[in-house]
């Protein structure tokens, strides 16, 4: 009996663990595109700049 409760709270943890990894590849990914985006427009729009 002990024994089923903690494969069931293994089984929520791998569940969890396996979520927040995904959502942290997610977040990865869009941090790494915005963070491409923006400095490909700061090179375009270097030329404009005038000291």
């Amino acid at each position: 009996m002990n024994n089923e409760k903690v494969y069931k709270v293994m089984r929520g943890t791998g569940g969890i663990s396996i979520a927040l990894g995904i959502v942290s590849i997610v977040i990865g990914v869009a941090v790494g595109v915005l963070t491409i985006l923006n400095g490909a427009r700061l090179l375009r729009s270097k030329s404009d700049l005038t000291f």
